[in-house]
C-alpha cells in the first residue's frame, strides 16, 4: 500500500473549538483550551503517524480583523494555513450565524483542495437549529462536505477521520515518525501557563500576556523549570501576582500539574512576572517572542 501524507488545517472563528478539535485527532493535548476567545495566538502543528500515513494537522488562530500587529500576525498564521492546506477543515459552531470575515470566508470558496465545514458544539443545541445550519454552510461552501459535530464529546469525529483519510494524498512523510508536533517542549510548557492565565484572569489581562521559559533543565526524575510572564503595565503585573502571590500561586500550581502529565516526571517551576511596555505593538518585540 502506497504511503500517504498531508497537510490538514484548521480554520475558522475564534473560540468555535478548533483547538479542542485538533486536540481529539491528534491524542494529545498540544493546543490550550479557554473559553476566552482567541485563545491560540500561533499555528501549532499535531502530527498522527501509522505505517502507512502520516496526518500533519494544523490548528491556528481564531479569524480576526487585526486591531494590534499581535493579531496582524495571528493572521498570517491562517493565511498560509489556507493556502498550503491539502484538506481544509473549516469550523464553525451552532451559535455563529455568519462568518465576519468576509476575505477570508470567500478565499475557502474559491479553495481547489477539499473543505470540510465541521458544525461545532451541537450538544448545545436542538435539531433544527443544528440543520439550519448544514443548510446554510451546505449553500455558503457547496463544494464543501457538511458535518455537524461536538468536538468536546467526540461526536462524529470518527466520521471526520475516515474523509480525511480518504481524501490526504499519496507521499512520503514529512516529518520523522518519531515527532508529534514541530514545535519544541519549552513552546508547549509556555502554553500550559499561559492557559491558566486565561482561565483565571479577566478583562483584558490574558490578552496582554506572554510566557518565556527562561529555563528548561532535566534531571533524573524531576524537570526544573523557570518562566516569565510578560505583562504590558506595571497594574498588570499587580493583578497577575495577587493579593498576597495568591494568583501567581494558583496559575504556578495549576500549571505545574498539568505539566507533570505532560512530561510524565515530577516538575519544579518558578514563576516571575516582568513588564515589557506594549509588548502587542512592537514589531521587533513581537519577533523576540516568536511571532
Amino acid at each position: 500500500m502506497a504511503h500517504k501524507s498531508g497537510f490538514v488545517n484548521i480554520v475558522g472563528s475564534p473560540n468555535v473549538g478548533k483547538s479542542t478539535l485538533m486536540n481529539q485527532l491528534v491524542g494529545e493535548k498540544l493546543s490550550i483550551v479557554s473559553s476566552k476567545a482567541q485563545t491560540t495566538r500561533h499555528r501549532i502543528l499535531g502530527i498522527v503517524n501509522e505505517e502507512d500515513y502520516q496526518i500533519v494537522f494544523s490548528d491556528t488562530p481564531g479569524v480576526v480583523n487585526a486591531a494590534y500587529k499581535l493579531h496582524e500576525n495571528m493572521m498570517e498564521y491562517v493565511n498560509a494555513s489556507i493556502s498550503d492546506a491539502d484538506v481544509l477543515i473549516f469550523m464553525t459552531d451552532t451559535h455563529e450565524n455568519e462568518m465576519n470575515h468576509k476575505e477570508t470566508l470567500e478565499r475557502i470558496q474559491r479553495l481547489k483542495v477539499p473543505v470540510l465545514c465541521l458544525i461545532n458544539k451541537i450538544d448545545n443545541s436542538d435539531q433544527s437549529k443544528v440543520m439550519e445550519r448544514v443548510v446554510y454552510w451546505q449553500e455558503k461552501l457547496p463544494n464543501s462536505k457538511v458535518y455537524a459535530v461536538s468536538a468536546l464529546h467526540k461526536f462524529n469525529i470518527e466520521a471526520v477521520w475516515e474523509e480525511i483519510l480518504n481524501l490526504i494524498p499519496e507521499s512520503p512523510p514529512y516529518y520523522d515518525k518519531e515527532e508529534i508536533s514541530d514545535r519544541p517542549m519549552r513552546f508547549f510548557i509556555s502554553e500550559i501557563i499561559r492557559e491558566k492565565i486565561f482561565i483565571h484572569c479577566q478583562k483584558e489581562i490574558p490578552y496582554s500576556t506572554q510566557v518565556e521559559v527562561e529555563e528548561y533543565k532535566e534531571e533524573p526524575g524531576l524537570t526544573r523549570i523557570r518562566a516569565n510572564i510578560i505583562v504590558e503595565r506595571d497594574s498588570q503585573r499587580g493583578i497577575i501576582i495577587g493579593r498576597g502571590g495568591e494568583m501567581l500561586k494558583r496559575i504556578g500550581r495549576e500549571a505545574r500539574l498539568d505539566m507533570e502529565k505532560f512530561l510524565e516526571t515530577k516538575v519544579f517551576l518558578e514563576n516571575y512576572v516582568k513588564v515589557d511596555k506594549d509588548w502587542r505593538h512592537s514589531d521587533a518585540k513581537l519577533k523576540k517572542y516568536g511571532y
